[in-house]
């Protein structure tokens, strides 16, 4: 038997679409066993996705391995369609489980783009990108003294269709905008003292994707307004994440809570800690 698990990540973080992405202590895990035809077995987040060969676990299995005449058991607590990188995760533990070569490559190959799949395979705070075809990721610093709560809706929304709402073409003077938060984000995120409220800030996806999620603009100040030192969608949302201190990340967590009852968006709040370790087989 192998077994692989991995965490949850959170991308964008405002300013850095399909560019940074942090690792979140939620995981998945899946255990590999050779047997005469494809069982699946899930429990946890995802457990009532169907369970036959179109599977992203028989899937990706099959790509590594040639075959799925595998019993594979997923075990997740991480929610589907939520921001939080569930397919990345998944693909990158059946890809590991199954004993790719690089395992990072496979995850990116399925999910289009690297840095969930990379945040979940190094851990910690990471910057990736694709570079002639392949994924390229490095850990960045991340202060020890951060923690992170996110608000986790009961709605999913699906990555195609928030995608389908950004521009096709970005101006000039909204490129450099991001640019120029990415760099104080990467900056406060090592170093919590100087992590300002506008580092999250972002003219290429968030306010394009508000309409799918209208209650997010007021939980997203209100996260503010309870401590958070910044806050953004988590991926594609509807997932929204705060960065606090350890310190004040628990009276955050509960301001979520009373955020979420307040407008009306069943959902919970979420009081995580970074993974540090990412990918772990064996």
């Amino acid at each position: 038997m192998t077994r692989a698990r991995v965490p949850a990540s959170s991308a964008n973080l405002g300013p850095g679409f399909d560019t940074l992405a942090l690792a979140l202590a939620l995981y998945i895990e899946v255990e590999l066993e050779p047997a005469t035809s494809l069982r699946i077995e899930a429990s946890g987040e995802g457990a009532d996705l169907p369970t036959g060969a179109g599977h992203l676990a028989a899937r990706v299995v099959r790509e590594v391995a040639g075959h799925d005449r595998f019993a594979i058991t997923v075990r997740s607590d991480i929610p589907v369609g939520r921001g939080l990188g569930s397919s990345a995760a998944l693909a990158l533990a059946a890809a590991a489980a199954a004993g790719a070569d690089d395992p990072l490559a496979v995850a990116a190959g399925v999910d289009g783009h690297a840095e969930n799949a990379a945040a979940s395979m190094l851990g910690g705070l990471v910057a990736a990108a694709m570079v002639d075809g392949a994924p390229l990721a490095l850990r960045l610093a991340l202060d020890e003294a951060l923690a992170f709560v996110v608000l986790v809706p009961d709605r999913k929304l699906p990555t195609k269709e928030a995608r389908a709402l950004l521009p096709v073409t970005i101006a000039h003077d909204d490129a450099g905008f991001n640019l120029g938060r990415m760099g104080l984000l990467v900056a406060g995120l090592a170093d919590h003292r100087h992590l300002v409220p506008e580092a999250m800030e972002d003219r290429l996806h968030q306010s394009q994707r508000a309409p799918l999620f209208p209650e997010s603009v007021a939980l997203l100040e209100g996260l503010r307004d309870a401590g958070a030192l910044a806050v953004a969608w988590s991926g594609a949302g509807p997932s929204l994440i705060g960065v606090c201190t350890h310190d004040s990340a628990d009276a955050v967590q509960h301001a979520g809570e009373r955020l979420l009852q307040a407008s009306g968006v069943d959902g919970h709040a979420l009081r995580l800690e970074p993974d540090l370790e990412g990918l772990a087989v064996d």
